[in-house]
């Protein structure tokens, strides 16, 4: 088990083509933590508006009477992927990682494996 500063420094730098990395409440919209990121890229201000996304997909499930969990959302832009990760287990109720991936440079497969395996050795 890592805690949450080691698991974004794995995201980092074992996931190829990581722009930058965040652990998100999404009951609060608060970042519990960030790395990477930039001028161009704000991950306090992405942490806010994916928490949207989130909430805005369990209400149309709720709606549609769906009974399943959310494993990931991607968004695909231009140049980036940007892929959210629901957390599930102990004290991961709430929160999501979230990850911007560089599209020339990743492996989509290989990043969504890589954030699952994160997310099982990430201890709250």
């Amino acid at each position: 088990m890592v805690n949450v500063e080691t698991s974004l420094k794995e995201a980092m730098t074992s996931i190829d083509g990581s722009v930058g990395v965040a652990l998100v409440d999404y009951t609060s919209g608060m970042a519990l933590g960030t790395l990477g990121g930039g001028k161009d890229l704000d991950l306090t201000v992405a942490a806010a508006g994916n928490t949207d996304v989130i909430r805005a997909k369990l209400r149309a499930m709720e709606m549609l009477g769906l009974k399943e969990e959310i494993e990931d959302v991607l968004i695909t832009l231009g140049n980036q992927y940007h892929l959210i990760r629901l957390l599930r287990g102990k004290g991961g109720n709430g929160l999501f990682l979230y990850i911007v991936l560089d599209k020339g440079r990743s492996n989509l497969a290989m990043a969504r494996h890589q954030l699952k395996r994160i997310e099982a050795d990430l201890e709250l």
